[in-house]
């Protein structure tokens, strides 16, 4: 069997999906599922069992003889949440729990981490493990991520093979309930039905002009085909980088939504909020040779070609991947 935590959520949900169509149902899908805006998300998927998020150690301590590879997506990822224990909790210590489970019964673990770590950009974003402790993530979020980085790679007892995975900007299907945090994509597409303009950041650096600041932008289809890849496939363990490699603006995004739904493109800027100025990327993008060397030679969804299929097979339809 599989385990995916978070598998309410936007990324764990299409792994989930990604699995029924690789002919896997033998899933078992870790969340809180009281939250009942996430539930369409997962309800005509096929799986085993649900286990609440609060029972899972648990459960995976009695079980762990059963299951063949761990996908631990589910964490707090909010950036503009700061209270630490809340990340503390759920996205270190619980990492650890699920870590040391899976190194005692040999069970393989793949786990999200996230470009968030990377913080400024002033020490570059190469997955290179020697680069990693100097790197100084912007917010709490980041943080949890960087010290779960960092005490994976202390660790002296391992799982036979786990991978943490540096997500960069993921979009597409599944993210509904996301609210403020859905990617930009998904509220374009939405303000220009509602109002046929969309709102942009302008720019508080002046080596970026207005809606010019840059993204790693990946489709949520290419994060769980290299998911799947890692089930797979014997590759190195280690920490990943999980982008496309091609970062693009803010602009290129909304153009290619506006283009996706045949409208001229109409934009307008605002004034990044204050309480997120400060700890704002101005740009991202993923060296992904390390994951290339490994053996993954899928080429990933160019920005116009992931957001043309989002928008016109999902968002307009109001489908679920």
């Amino acid at each position: 069997m599989i385990v995916v935590t978070g598998a309410a959520g936007f990324i764990g949900s299409c792994m989930v999906s990604k699995l029924n169509k690789l002919g896997r149902n033998d899933i078992i899908i870790v969340d809180e599922f009281k939250n009942k805006s996430k539930k369409n998300n997962y309800s005509n998927l096929q799986y085993a069992k649900k286990v609440d998020r609060s029972d899972f150690i648990n459960w995976f301590e009695k079980n762990a003889t059963k299951i063949e590879i761990v996908y631990h997506l589910g964490a707090r990822t909010d950036t503009t949440e700061f209270d630490w224990k809340i990340f503390l909790d759920l996205n270190i210590n619980y990492s650890k729990n699920i870590w040391r489970i899976c190194t005692f019964n040999s069970i393989p673990l793949v786990y999200a981490s996230s470009a968030a770590t990377y913080g400024d950009g002033e020490n570059g974003y190469d997955d290179d493990h020697n680069i990693i402790p100097n790197l100084k993530p912007l917010n709490p979020y980041g943080k949890s991520k960087q010290d779960f980085d960092l005490w994976v790679l202390k660790q002296e007892n391992k799982p036979p093979f786990w991978a943490g995975l540096k997500f960069f900007n993921v979009y597409g299907p599944n993210e509904y309930h996301k609210q403020r945090m859905a990617s930009v994509i998904f509220h374009s597409f939405n303000q220009i039905k509602e109002k046929g303009s969309v709102k942009l950041f302008r720019s508080h650096n002046p080596n970026f002009q207005d809606g010019k600041q840059l993204r790693d932008f990946i489709y949520v289809k290419d994060l769980v085909s290299v998911m799947a890849f890692m089930l797979e496939n014997d590759i190195e363990s280690g920490i990943y980088n999980l982008g496309t490699g091609k970062a693009r603006s803010f602009y290129d995004l909304a153009n290619a939504t506006f283009n996706a739904l045949g409208e001229k493109t109409k934009i307008e800027y605002v004034d990044i909020p204050i309480d997120i100025r400060e700890k704002y990327q101005y740009f991202t993008q993923a060296n992904m040779t390390k994951l290339i060397n490994a053996g993954y030679k899928k080429p990933f969804f160019s920005l116009e070609e992931g957001v043309k299929d989002y928008v016109q097979n999902f968002l307009i339809t109001k489908l679920y991947y």
